[in-house]
């Protein structure tokens, strides 16, 4: 039984909203503490922090996260929009001083062992019947890839280049393997995608399409960003 209970069927997915008590206990508690840190803070950093709490309250609550349970795609759209929207979020509402300080390589390694750990058969697999593996996941997830998104847009704008496009190089190349494999390798989504008229293997390769080209959007538009950058601030500030 995953966390966000049993697949979902045609004709169900709208009553299927996720009201679980510790959850909304959880969000609302994140809420307050956001605002009692943010109250005296710049109208960016209140703005990102309450865009990435509604877009959390939407992955979470709303029947997304019963889809998830169903098809592969939805959980890799869910990993797509915890990375690449709510943790750049999270990290323009974060000091700006903590982007400087935090390395960058590390966040790197870092985040990009957990993408492909979760992503790996056996370990994403496991999340599915284990709720603490489940929010482990989100939350190595989120927080890794919120530090590396503090790196990326208030570090150096060479190291932030290269950094980003090493991690949108990664995620494709999963990507591309997903959408090339012979065969379905996700035991939950064995039978769950069936109802809806799609096999296992369709709906790995469009998981696998999603972290192809999406995922890289945000990425790829900051290596364009960050290398303007550094071509603006010459050579010595790039060092």
């Amino acid at each position: 039984m995953s966390y966000c209970g049993p697949p979902v069927v045609p004709g169900e997915i709208w009553s299927r909203w996720n009201f679980e008590p510790f959850l909304l206990v959880g969000l609302l508690v994140l809420a307050g503490l956001g605002y009692l840190s943010l109250r005296t803070s710049e109208r960016l950093q209140q703005v990102s922090f309450g865009a990435a709490w509604t877009i959390s309250v939407v992955l979470f609550v709303s029947p997304l996260c019963a889809l998830t349970v169903s098809f592969f795609a939805a959980r890799v759209g869910h990993h797509v929009a915890l990375t690449m929207v709510v943790a750049p979020l999270l990290a323009l509402a974060l000091p700006t001083l903590w982007g400087r300080q935090l390395r960058l390589m590390p966040a790197l390694v870092i985040s990009t062992a957990a993408f492909w750990l979760w992503h790996s058969p056996d370990l994403y697999a496991a999340s599915f019947a284990h709720p603490a593996l489940y929010w482990l996941m989100q939350f190595s997830l989120l927080a890794s890839f919120t530090w590396l998104w503090l790196g990326l847009m208030r570090g150096m704008p060479t190291a932030a280049g290269i950094a980003a496009l090493s991690s949108a190089i990664q995620m494709g190349l999963l990507g591309a393997l997903l959408v090339f494999a012979p065969a379905a390798l996700y035991l939950p989504h064995f039978s769950t995608t069936l109802a809806f008229g799609m096999s296992p293997l369709d709906d790995q390769q469009l998981a696998g399409l999603i972290m192809w080209v999406p995922a890289n959007l945000p990425l790829l538009a900051l290596v364009l960003w960050r290398l303007m950058d550094a071509l603006r601030q010459g050579p010595e500030t790039t060092k």
